[in-house]
């Protein structure tokens, strides 16, 4: 079973958190926000430290749609 999740606001605070504990247990997450350079640094992260995959939707890249 592919486990991922969506998790709003990732870039800091309750969003950041849920991010690395929903890692932490071994599943992918999708991560929007508005800051690009901090996701880009916390998909990082999260991807060295607990081998899953993070994809990084900043809205600078929402708004070009």
């Amino acid at each position: 079973m592919d486990k991922t999740a969506l998790i709003t606001g990732a870039s800091s605070g309750i969003g950041k958190e849920f991010a690395i504990y929903h890692a932490g247990k071994g599943g992918d997450v999708i991560l929007p926000a508005r800051r690009a350079e901090i996701l880009k640094t916390l998909k990082s992260e999260i991807e060295e430290q607990y081998g899953v995959k993070a994809h990084v939707l900043s809205m600078s890249m929402l708004s070009h749609w």
